[in-house]
């Protein structure tokens, strides 16, 4: 491939492209039936460019409403799971009368990945700057900080779409992207309504045990001294879920900690009542007691956090509150 560099890949790109986050953590759920595209929504795959890497993304919207001004959804999924999966809400949000945007992050689903040199230096030899060298992909690990930009250069490309009103923007997230939703409005005023589900907001459980904080700075002293690399693709080192993470960038994330910087946002947690993987209290409940701006909170019972997709009534349920939540703080502003 060449942009900037001349390259020869190490690895084989590997797409994943699931059509359910069952097929990419491990849950005790079984997966729902595939969701079919209505003849009613049209979809288009888009390139977007995030710090040069190429993301992959999939636009959707009602074909009643070509042509129009609409307000904006952008999707992503938090840990491990990759924008196939996100068709069940995509689609009602598109009837719902939005333009969607789903995307796939840096190194995960269909989108390339970041490269690294595989000799760790890059050779004396250069033309006009490019070279050709032995690389690595970085592949399916999960970086908080670097999916924060990722959210960043996906709103910078949606609002230059026709059919984008810059000035009714939503963010969709659940899980991990629960708590991105978060970082990516603190830092584009653009952001003016939030929905996040089951969220995780503080990622220094990289440092909350003696155990935690001594693997965390280990393993970066390591690899920055070049002593260790980046995890292998769809690495399990916490819990059940796939893709290890990078123990610092968590360390260093934790949105609950900026939510009262953005009082203009309207944001609405929906948790789950029987939540295992995360403290409630220290998360959804925190931020929505921290919000200054429009707010909501939402506890669905009887469900665990994989309940949110596997529990139909109680994805629906999730899907519809967000829809009422944008239409209110998104549809009310009139269009430019």
């Amino acid at each position: 491939m060449t942009r900037h560099l001349n390259l020869i890949i190490l690895l084989p790109l590997l797409t994943s492209g699931l059509a359910s986050v069952a097929r990419s953590q491990n849950t005790n759920h079984k997966p729902l039936p595939p969701f079919p595209l209505p003849d009613t929504v049209e979809t288009r795959h888009v390139d977007i460019y995030s710090e040069g890497t190429r993301m992959s993304g999939l636009l959707y919207s009602a074909k009643a409403n070509a042509g129009k001004k609409l307000p904006t959804i952008l999707m992503a999924h938090g840990w491990g799971g990759v924008a196939a999966s996100l068709r069940r809400e995509a689609v009602p949000f598109a009837l719902a009368g939005y333009l969607v945007l789903a995307f796939d992050y840096r190194g995960w689903g269909a989108s390339d990945s970041r490269v690294i040199l595989a000799d760790k230096r890059a050779p004396k030899e250069k033309t006009a700057g490019r070279f050709t060298a032995e690389v690595q992909e970085v592949r399916e690990v999960v970086d908080p900080l670097d999916m924060v930009v990722d959210w960043q250069n996906a709103i910078a490309f949606v609002v230059a779409e026709p059919q984008c009103d810059p000035a009714r923007i939503g963010l969709w997230g659940s899980s991990l992207s629960g708590g991105l939703v978060v970082s990516a409005a603190v830092r584009d005023p653009r952001v003016k309504a939030i929905h996040s589900q089951v969220p995780a907001l503080d990622g220094r459980w990289a440092l909350g045990t003696p155990h935690d904080r001594a693997l965390t700075l280990d393993e970066t002293t390591k690899r920055a001294r070049g002593e260790l690399g980046y995890p292998a693709p769809r690495a399990n080192t916490v819990a059940h879920l796939i893709g290890a993470p990078i123990r610092f960038q968590f360390a260093s994330w934790s949105p609950v900690d900026e939510i009262e910087r953005i009082p203009h946002c309207a944001m609405q947690f929906v948790i789950a009542g029987k939540e295992e993987l995360l403290d409630n209290k220290l998360h959804g409940i925190l931020a929505y007691e921290r919000a200054k701006g429009p707010r909501n909170l939402v506890n669905i019972p009887d469900i665990d956090h994989y309940g949110i997709y596997y529990i139909l009534s109680a994805r629906e349920h999730s899907r519809d509150l967000a829809i009422a939540w944008f239409d209110k703080y998104l549809k009310t502003v009139s269009p430019q």
